[in-house]
């Protein structure tokens, strides 16, 4: 029964070699091996179209094209059948095919036809080991996860009859790691899982079982004798775990291949290694390949052939010469380079460069063609580029192609491209040539120029120097020459009549930004305008951008004093009776500052105080107010020096002398608003109410005023220089008065009316000439105080 399934199977690929090669004169048949002597492989008459009765006269025999005879044809039927048993291992060793070649001949006319016959692998052999037993030396200090190679199986059979894997004992400290070679080849590490104790065990016997993949499978054992050791710390390690070589078949014998390098830590004779190749590496490699057992080196030793081995595998165990000798292992993969006879070449016909960088989509910049002098898939030839580049091949005509753009260009991005032409052939391995031209291109002005920023915001200090450098507006164009020289205008705006080109200066080559003028804070506290920049180009692109000049405070106006007002140079004399109650206000000092708020907030102090326990001062409002009741000792003239000073760096101060002459009679304080009996407190809560209602009533009725005299000052055509006036004692702006604390000039002139109509007197802010400031008019009102020094009328004028 199983030789009828043979023959059938035979038949079946006979029928179907005999097609596929009919056309190339061959006849091909495939047998498995070990057939039986006699059995019939195929009808070679039949299959040869030859007349059977004509066998014998014609004399048809077999030539076989080898050492030995193993098939022969029947006379009497045509029928090719097994002369000798054929052993597939023994008759193509170490090869994954196997061929019998023979020719069939008859005479009477004479004809030759050649016959080909493939022999199959079957699983007729079990793997075995090169040696039954396997010794291992470990040492008791080796860690858990340590790799030791051990001897590989054999196995004559091929494909899946070959070895497919191991197995090992069961083992409380070992295991194993089947790996693959590139060749396919099965091999085995064994791994150390649990650290050995060799006082617990100093030898462990493990059995090594190889398994094939036929079926059924065939298996073959070798014995593990691992013998702990209990000296040497340090195994030698090399460089690296896994070398990657390529080698040329024509490589001369004797020439390096690779020196290997392994280090020991350990010193005197624990550190000297030796090196070996380990037992797996095949007989064929260490018979290639030779190693210096002291150097490392491995250089070749004999021919090698491509065709015969492609890839060689090999591992190199480097041993020290301690007494218990430890080992590190590298594996090596020799990849054989075959050597072809022919390149591809690659000739530029035409070539454009430089191109302008608007360049159209389609246009052609190169063209190039390609040749091979071999011949087959050898000769047929593959032209490609980089696929990151915006460029495209384009078949013309056989082995012509033209270089064309295949997306738009941008010098500014990409100034000049490097295009490498690959030229490979379709060979087995492929060659391939390269050729790289260098294209640059043109530039056009196709980029407009672009400040760093979308806006500028440079702080300028007051007091500035005409002709000083405010900042720098530099815009970057990437065109080149003319498209990236840039020129730097200022949009002309009108503020006040006033253009700003008259204002500033910018470098129209670097765009840096001058001031013409002197700046005051008190006057101009912010510009905006636009700065433009303009390439050479054409037509020429621009840009602009917005600058926002902010002037800075800086601490240059001296206090003034409005208050107490002094008539006669720098002294008041004020009287006040020695009846006076403790915390009576005596007098307020008022000054103001021109300056911004953080150096305009003004602080009093006492310079001179003839006596401190009797009167005090507020640092932050200026009130004078007494601290006790006059007593018999004090001296009837009292001496004050108030200094006010501002918040500045460095503060700039201003002050104040203040006689105060005590009387016996009941006279009107200092405080008094109105004709009030004395017996009445005039800073009771009626009174405040009083004081408070009729401000308001002012306040409101100031504002009315201001408002009229703004709308006649509006009608007349103002001057350029001179700002526009006011006539109110109170500020077109919302000021704020907390603790007497002035935060602006308007609250300052509200704080001081306060505190002048207090005194009888209206406070009247007037328009100034060119160059001024305010000038202050002092007017007494007719309350009747005439014994006051201050009844008579007075002016403070204060300039810048």
């Amino acid at each position: 029964m199983e030789t009828q399934t043979w023959r059938r199977y035979v038949a079946a690929l006979l029928l179907l070699s005999a097609m596929f090669h009919s056309s190339f004169s061959v006849t091909h048949y495939s047998i498995p091996e070990e057939m039986e002597v006699g059995s019939v492989v195929a009808s070679l008459a039949s299959d040869l179209g030859l007349d059977v009765t004509t066998l014998g006269k014609r004399n048809v025999r077999l030539d076989i094209i080898a050492n030995k005879k193993y098939l022969d044809v029947k006379k009497d039927t045509g029928e090719l059948f097994i002369l000798e048993r054929i052993d597939r291992e023994y008759l193509c060793t170490s090869k994954s095919t196997c061929y019998l070649k023979m020719e069939a001949i008859l005479e009477n006319p004479v004809r030759i036809f050649n016959i080909e016959i493939e022999i199959l692998d079957i699983n007729d052999n079990a793997p075995h080991f090169r040696r039954d037993a396997i010794h291992l030396d470990v040492s008791e200090s080796t860690a858990a996860g340590e790799r030791f190679s051990l001897s590989n199986a054999v196995d004559p059979d091929i494909g899946s009859n070959s070895i497919r894997t191991y197995y090992l004992s069961e083992s409380d400290h070992f295991e194993i790691e089947v790996q693959t070679g590139r060749d396919g080849s099965k091999f085995a590490d064994l791994i150390l899982k649990k650290p050995l104790d060799r006082e617990d065990q100093a030898v462990h016997h493990l059995v090594l079982t190889a398994v094939d993949g036929g079926k059924p499978s065939r298996s073959g054992t070798a014995s593990i004798i691992v013998t702990v050791l209990d000296t040497n710390d340090n195994a030698p390690k090399f460089d690296k775990e896994s070398y990657t070589i390529n080698v040329s078949e024509n490589s001369p014998i004797g020439s390096l291949v690779v020196k290997l390098n392994a280090t020991d830590l350990d010193e005197g004779s624990n550190s000297d290694i030796k090196y070996a190749f380990s037992l797996y590496t095949s007989e064929k490699t260490q018979e290639t390949f030779a190693l210096n057992p002291d150097t490392g080196e491995i250089r070749v030793k004999e021919m090698i052939n491509y065709e015969d081995f492609k890839i060689y595998n090999m591992e190199v165990v480097a041993t020290d010469k301690g007494a218990n000798s430890l080992s590190g292992q590298c594996k090596l993969t020799i990849l054989i380079t075959d050597m072809n006879d022919n390149h591809p070449e690659i000739s530029i016909k035409s070539f454009t460069s430089p191109v302008k960088e608007d360049v159209a989509v389609g246009s052609v910049i190169a063209v190039v063609s390609v040749s091979d002098k071999d011949s087959g898939e050898n000769g047929e030839i593959d032209l490609h580029i980089s696929d990151q580049l915006p460029f495209s091949l384009k078949e013309s005509s056989d082995n012509y192609y033209e270089l064309v753009v295949s997306e738009p260009l941008d010098r500014e991005r990409v100034p000049e491209y490097d295009i490498t032409f690959t030229v490979t052939d379709r060979g087995s391995p492929p060659l391939s040539d390269n050729e790289t031209m260098t294209l640059e291109l043109l530039d056009v002005n196709d980029n407009v120029p672009r400040f760093p920023q979308s806006s500028y915001v440079i702080r300028v200090k007051e007091n500035n120097g005409p002709g000083d450098l405010l900042g720098s507006l530099t815009a970057h164009d990437p065109d080149l020459h003319e498209n990236q020289y840039l020129v730097y205008f200022i949009l002309e705006k009108e503020i006040v009549n006033t253009s700003m080109s008259m204002l500033f200066s910018i470098n129209p080559e670097n765009g840096n930004l001058y001031a013409l003028k002197t700046f005051d804070y008190e006057m101009e506290k912010e510009f905006l305008f636009h700065v433009e920049a303009r390439d050479s180009g054409v037509p020429p692109l621009s840009s602009n951008v917005s600058v926002h000049i902010v002037i800075m405070d800086q601490n240059d106006n001296t206090p003034l004093i409005v208050s107490p007002w002094r008539a006669h140079g720098s002294v008041v004399e004020e009287r006040i009776a020695r009846s006076t109650d403790k915390g009576t206000l005596i007098s307020k000092v008022i000054a103001i500052d021109a300056d911004s708020v953080h150096n305009s907030r003004v602080t009093y102090q006492f310079l001179q105080n003839t006596d401190a326990t009797l009167f005090s001062l507020d640092q932050y409002n200026g009130e004078i107010r007494t601290m006790r009741m006059f007593s018999y000792r004090d001296s009837r003239h009292q001496r004050l020096v108030v200094i006010a000073k501002d918040n500045g760096e460095p503060s700039l101060s201003a002050t104040v002398t203040i006689k105060l002459s005590t009387v016996e009679t009941a006279l009107k304080t200092y405080a008094d608003m109105t004709e009030v009996p004395l017996e009445y407190d005039i800073f009771s809560d009626l009174n405040l109410y009083l004081v408070i209602g009729l401000g308001s009533v002012s306040f409101l009725l100031l504002i009315t005023i201001l408002v009229t005299i703004v709308l006649k000052c509006q009608k007349a055509k103002p001057s350029k220089a001179a700002p526009p006036c006011r006539n109110s004692v109170i500020s077109e702006r919302n000021s704020t008065i907390a603790d007497s604390t002035l935060v602006s000039n308007d609250a300052y002139w509200y704080s001081l009316f306060l505190a002048e109509t207090r005194k009888g007197k209206l406070v009247v802010r007037q328009p100034v000439p060119k160059g001024s400031r305010y000038i202050v008019s002092s007017i007494p009102r007719g309350t009747g105080l005439t014994e006051t020094s201050d009844s008579a009328a007075s002016t403070l004028q204060y300039s810048k």
